[in-house]
């Protein structure tokens, strides 16, 4: 009935090494992961559990052969690569060329602000790390998601949902919502089509790399819905929608609306809400279409023969949210759930009249602005390559050379959030889930702890010959409120697991 619900981002990050194009990037990662954990985490590092994810499991109800899918699929393999857990909960790794960040879980769109944004400092330390140790070139990192070069790597968002749904909704009703949640949430590219090589400029940087509606790959034939179905928590109770079609966002109003308004959606898809059918005809094309007029006037046409811009459609779920949070919550809705809807209405509205209205809030009206104005001021066309490296600059995580970081700086990008909170969260994890048992358990307990997933920790406890797995199947335990007191008066992990067990 509201915007919160369990809920992470996992983000790839692109990946260069000053002066060295040929540099192999799976070396650079590791050297970025590593360096971070060597110099952050304390004693014993833990290694990240495989045990129980299943990533070829499919939510219509099979399971892909390993010897079909392709090796990108296979997350459940440990390939030697850097991979660790950090104190606040989350996951730092390398995933095959580049550096990923998973936030912990959490269960309100600010949180997700908070500690995706704690990534991008977690990556920035990082990487100056990794420039300092012997022989050591400067890696520089961006947050963005291609190479221009035909290449594309995923800022993918996670959500529970209720398992009883049925999938067949969450298709016909997500993937509308996917061709039109673009023009909040897009991060803006420089180039048309997967190459880049036809000059101008749109709205997403990943919408031309899918391929088809649905399906369960990742990297090849890329689906708007996503059905793996590894819901990392009880599968009798859970499905965790695992979304791939959005963009890296550096402004924190583009993340915020984007996991507020997708989590208000599968709301409604939970409850039956939504009658009306806005199937898109074409979806695939129609999204591309959408990504590469940033003018906002491109229609797409629905299944009733109505033809909407992507504001428009975007128009539709809104009236219908309102209409949802009304029934259900009335004066009851909590305060995030009435500032999303808030922000929704009044972004959309300015889109309709003037889209560079929100150059201090969504990226991709950020960056178009900025290109802009380097090309009227040095007479540049779309194709010039200056332009491209100023789509790759802004995305720089480097504060000092970042121009998203620059526009923050110069008060042209409204903030949520302050420094001081986000630097408590590249340490500390969410209170309210259970990224709070695991990363105080490493904090606490950093020597006993072999390893950890999403749904369990694993103790190497003295005097026992055998690893000892707690599991942590529900993500709403584990919290401060559950298991503070009792992590309090444990002096060590021996303890801790004799009280669970006794």
């Amino acid at each position: 009935m509201s915007v919160r619900r369990v809920m992470g981002t996992e983000v790839e990050y692109g990946i260069s090494v000053t002066g060295n194009p040929k540099a192999n990037p799976m070396v650079a990662s590791s050297q970025v992961v590593n360096a971070y954990a060597s110099a952050t985490l304390k004693a014993r590092r833990a290694r990240w559990d495989f045990e129980e994810e299943s990533p070829l499991r499919d939510a219509r109800g099979f399971d892909m052969s390993r010897a079909t899918a392709d090796p990108s699929q296979l997350t459940d393999e440990d390939l030697g690569l850097a991979n660790v857990i950090l104190t606040n909960g989350a996951r730092l790794y390398v995933d095959h060329a580049h550096p990923e960040y998973s936030t912990p879980e959490v269960t309100t769109p600010l949180d997700i602000v908070r500690w995706d944004k704690a990534g991008e400092q977690v990556m920035l330390d990082a990487q100056r790390r990794a420039a300092l140790l012997p022989g050591g070139a400067p890696i520089v990192l961006y947050k963005n998601n291609t190479d221009g070069k035909g290449s594309s790597y995923g800022a993918h968002e996670n959500y529970l949902m209720r398992r009883k749904t049925p999938f067949a909704d969450i298709v016909k009703h997500l993937i509308p919502f996917f061709v039109s949640r673009q023009v909040v949430c897009g991060a803006g590219r420089v180039g048309i089509g997967q190459d880049g090589r036809e000059a101008g400029f749109q709205i997403s940087q990943r919408s031309d790399f899918f391929e088809v509606e649905v399906g369960l790959e990742t990297t090849l034939k890329r689906p708007i819905i996503n059905t793996r179905d590894e819901p990392h928590a009880d599968p009798d109770v859970y499905r965790r929608l695992h979304v791939i079609i959005g963009d890296a966002n550096m402004a924190e109003i583009s993340t915020y609306l984007k996991v507020g308004t997708t989590s208000l959606v599968l709301a409604m898809i939970e409850d039956r809400f939504l009658t009306r059918d806005l199937t898109v005809e074409g979806s695939v094309q129609a999204l591309r279409a959408v990504s590469h007029d940033p003018t906002l006037k491109h229609e797409v046409t629905l299944r009733d023969g109505r033809r909407l811009t992507a504001v428009q459609l975007q128009l539709e779920y809104l009236d219908l949210a309102k209409k949802y949070v009304e029934d259900r919550m009335g004066a009851d809705a909590d305060p995030q759930t009435v500032d999303v809807l808030a922000r929704w209405e009044s972004v959309l509205d300015r889109l309709e009249r003037d889209p560079m209205s929100l150059s201090g809030e969504l990226d991709w009206v950020a960056k178009w602005r900025l290109l802009e104005q380097y090309r009227q001021r040095d007479g540049l066309g779309w194709e010039d390559a200056k332009l491209q490296l100023i789509d790759y600059q802004y995305s720089d995580i480097r504060p000092e050379k970042g121009l998203y970081h620059k526009l923050v700086k110069a008060g042209r990008i409204e903030r949520l959030l302050d420094d001081a909170s986000v630097e408590r969260a590249m340490h500390e994890p969410p209170t309210d889930t259970r990224a709070y048992f695991r990363g105080q358990c490493l904090e606490r307990y950093p020597s006993s702890v072999a390893a950890a997933s999403w749904d369990s920790v694993i103790l190497d406890l003295a005097g026992r010959e055998s690893l000892q797995r707690i599991p942590t199947l529900d993500p709403l335990r584990g919290t401060q409120r559950h298991v503070g007191a009792l992590l309090d008066r444990c002096r060590t992990a021996e303890e801790l697991f004799a009280e669970l067990t006794h």
